[in-house]
């Protein structure tokens, strides 16, 4: 069970940190952020492996950070320099992998307006 905040309206510039809580142990999983919007595909914004890799789409290279707190059971994407074209409807992903599956988990979204 996955749960996005920190969404909301943010102007052009400006700074955002979305936190993802998870009600159990994520330390097994890899975590990451998605984003959708109304007519398109849902896409990888960034992820960070259960080992602490992180990978960052192009678009948001330099500007956003994924970081994990495993003690916490959190995921979090900070946000910066946002621009209109990141607003979206952003998801979080659990994503385990083991001998025998590998199983996907997302949360509800959090909606990201950015105003220009």
């Amino acid at each position: 069970h996955l749960v996005e905040s920190g969404g909301g309206l943010v102007q052009s510039g400006g700074s955002l940190r979305l936190l993802c809580a998870a009600a159990a142990n994520i330390s097994r999983f890899h975590m990451a952020w998605y984003r959708q919007g109304q007519d398109s595909e849902r896409e990888l914004v960034a992820s960070v492996s259960n080992s602490g890799t992180t990978y960052y789409a192009d678009f948001v290279k330099g500007r956003f950070t994924i970081s994990r707190d495993d003690a916490k059971n959190t995921v979090n994407l900070q946000m910066d320099d946002v621009k209109p074209e990141d607003s979206d409807v952003y998801y979080c992903n659990a994503h385990l992998v083991t001998m025998w599956s590998a199983d996907d988990y997302w949360g509800q979204g959090t909606h990201v307006t950015v105003s220009s």
